[in-house]
């Protein structure tokens, strides 16, 4: 009786069992995804994210640079110097930066811009010597390349940095600087705005 109810001891001898052995489950051909299905998932999900970048750009101007009003940093400076402020300038000059400081050696006003082609520009008026301020600003390199001139002033025109040209005008007691990667035609369109 005992032995009716022993329970079989693993010895590494298959056991055979009398239920059938199944395959795993392949899918057929027209059951599993196709690489037209992915293509058309990859549409389904490009289709909003076009759709909100097209109204970013087109709404809301994703693109156009941020601007600012340079009037509270115009005046802080006028106090401290005479400041040569721009009029007179088209729509396509958007002011991005203005800034003032004092300093130890002086007071700067820096006003930045983005030009007709999108270039950067930067209006620095300083009263820091000139011979400290123009080789921190142009770069230790900066040459002199010729001069241009306008109704009110002279300019001493520098190439700086790579791709950078400058328009210089220099006072006894304040240096203006004219600086960008932009063509030169645009650099005098600046200059000839100062009042």
């Amino acid at each position: 009786m005992l032995d009716a109810l022993a329970v079989p001891v693993a010895t590494g001898v298959p056991v055979e069992s009398d239920a059938p052995v199944q395959d795993s489950p392949r899918l057929s051909k027209r059951e599993g995804r196709s690489p037209r299905d992915m293509a058309l998932s990859l549409v389904v999900l490009m289709v909003p994210i076009v759709l909100l970048l097209a109204f970013y750009r087109v709404v809301l101007s994703g693109d156009e640079p941020l601007t600012v009003d340079p009037a509270s940093s115009i005046d802080l400076a006028s106090r401290e110097f005479t400041v040569l402020a721009p009029t007179g300038l088209g729509p396509d000059w958007r002011v991005t930066t203005a800034t003032f400081k004092r300093e130890s050696g002086g007071a700067t006003l820096r006003i930045g811009y983005v030009d007709p082609d999108d270039k950067p520009v930067q209006l620095v008026e300083s009263t820091i010597p000139a011979d400290t301020l123009v080789p921190a600003e142009v770069g230790k390199d900066g040459k002199r390349t010729g001069i241009y001139r306008t109704d009110a002033r002279s300019w001493l025109v520098y190439s700086g940095r790579p791709k950078e040209t400058a328009l210089i005008y220099t006072e006894a007691k304040r240096t203006v600087l004219i600086i960008g990667q932009t063509s030169r035609p645009n650099l005098e369109n600046l200059a000839n705005s100062l009042k």
